[in-house]
């Protein structure tokens, strides 16, 4: 049990659930964590509708193959050094690497800010995603979270991810009129010094830090997450998603600014298309729940995404025909977003389930790198269609590759405290829980006094599991 926390905490008995909602400390965590999570996230996403214009006009900006680095570079960085940060968390504590990664990102935005040529906005860019934070807000959740109400603290911080894109999407062009381009990079210095504030005075420091099997990579089990193919079909998914992605932003300014659009009219485009984006991904996400159809609607997003960019590349001829295709990829890119962590949970094993989800976020952000190279060295040699068949052809091959994927268990994972025990008590209890109805894995781990279970959607007898973790 962790230690300093409320009383509520330290009240729970052996293994059993004693409240159904958080406690003040925890929500306080959550909220704290999420905002963090989302300034620095707003603060990496601002630029992309209005940067490749603005850009153009720089110093070595009329190299689009430069543009597409500087707009992808912090990519690069933050996929190597994010897992590592975790691990630097474990050994020197949360708080000092999430503020180092902070600053690294303030200073990277200054840079930015202050570039005259397209050189220091790539170097700027690079020190931005040097700040490498995400794992180790990762491990801090779950430092102040009990394992029965971390799923809702991550879902959280998920939620806030979103709202930062979308929120991003609108208000570039609005602050690029306002402001210009370096008062936005100077505003995301700005945001990252209140996450600062708000990691040093609003959320609680842990009075114990240890590892956290179900959300932190653990060296050891990297070369069977590598090798497992399921999982490697759903790392190509999110690398191609990130990838496509950030090469639209390498277009579609173009596109709309060529349709007679003012770059600071670009957010009349993008408010109603995430708007409506997101409307239009629940009734998919229900029934893909519901009726168990979940690679069906997985497939038709990736198919969907397709045609956007077919619809782009042959009907690009006015902004509502740009809108529209915008309109059928974030409906696309919301409904895969929010399914691929969804099913890397699903289909990794419980021992290396932080590790899947490490390396799967560490591949999202190598796709985004890429992405928006390959976008700019496409857009300067073979023009703007060329950029169009490259995602064209990446959803193609994850068509391919996602084709080959066995429908996912309706399956859940479930965490429960449990109180001191050895490790043969572990295994014992481990192969207990393994004879409960409904119970499809099971891992105890008796360092971290935490027990995760997953569980079968429906038959699974929970009374059972509670009843014998209550008598340990």
């Amino acid at each position: 049990m962790l230690a300093g926390q409320d009383s509520i905490i330290q009240g729970e008995s052996s293994g059993i659930k004693v409240a159904d909602s958080m406690s003040p400390t925890e929500l306080r965590a959550s909220i704290g964590l999420a905002s963090v999570y989302g300034l620095r996230m707003l603060g990496l996403f601002i630029i992309l509708p209005i940067f490749a214009l603005y850009a153009e006009h720089l110093p070595g900006g009329e190299s689009h193959l430069l543009i597409g680095v500087a707009l992808g570079a912090y990519g690069l960085t933050q996929a190597i050094l994010q897992i590592p940060a975790g691990w630097l968390s474990d050994h020197y504590g949360r708080k000092p690497v999430i503020y180092i990664g902070l600053i690294l990102f303030a200073i990277g935005s200054l840079v930015a800010a202050s570039a005259d040529n397209i050189y220091w906005i790539i170097a700027g860019r690079t020190i931005q995603g040097a700040g490498a934070i995400n794992a180790a807000v990762m491990a801090l959740t779950a430092d102040l979270t009990r394992e029965d109400h971390r799923t809702k603290a991550m879902a959280m911080i998920g939620m806030t991810i979103g709202v930062s894109f979308a929120l991003s999407m609108v208000l570039s062009p609005l602050l690029y009129a306002r402001i210009g381009m370096s008062g936005i990079f100077v505003m995301t210095a700005v945001l990252a010094v209140i996450a600062m504030l708000v990691v040093a005075f609003f959320i609680p420091s842990p009075a114990i830090t240890r590892f956290h099997t179900d959300t932190e990579a653990n060296g050891k089990r990297l070369g069977e997450v590598l090798r497992n193919k399921d999982l490697l079909r759903l790392d190509f998914g999110i690398f191609s998603l990130h990838a496509i992605l950030m090469s639209v932003f390498m277009q579609v300014p173009f596109l709309l600014k060529s349709e007679g659009l003012h770059e600071v009219y670009h957010w009349k485009v993008y408010l109603p298309v995430m708007l409506l984006a997101f409307v239009l991904m629940i009734p998919p996400m229900i029934f893909a729940d519901r009726k168990s159809r979940v690679k069906e609607v997985f497939i038709g997003a990736i198919a969907l995404a397709a045609l956007a960019q077919l619809t782009l590349m042959l009907f690009h001829g006015s902004v509502l025909s740009v809108s529209v295709a915008l309109l059928l990829f974030f409906v696309a890119f919301n409904l895969l977003e929010a399914m691929l962590p969804s099913l890397i949970s699903k289909t990794a094993p419980l021992a290396a389930k932080g590790t899947a989800m490490g390396v799967y976020s560490s591949v999202q952000f190598l796709g985004a790198f890429v992405g928006a190279t390959a976008g700019g060295f496409l857009l300067e040699h073979f023009g703007g269609n060329s950029v169009l068949i490259f995602a064209i052809v990446l959803l193609i091959s994850w068509l391919l590759v996602a084709g080959g994927m066995q429908p996912p268990a309706a399956v859940r994972t479930r965490l429960y405290p449990l109180s001191a025990m050895d490790e043969p008590a572990a295994r014992l209890l481990q192969g207990r829980l393994m004879q409960i109805k409904g119970v499809r894995e099971v891992m105890v781990v008796a360092e971290e006094q935490m027990a995760s279970i997953k569980v079968e959607t429906g038959g699974f007898d929970e009374a059972s599991v509670e009843q014998l973790l209550k008598g340990i």
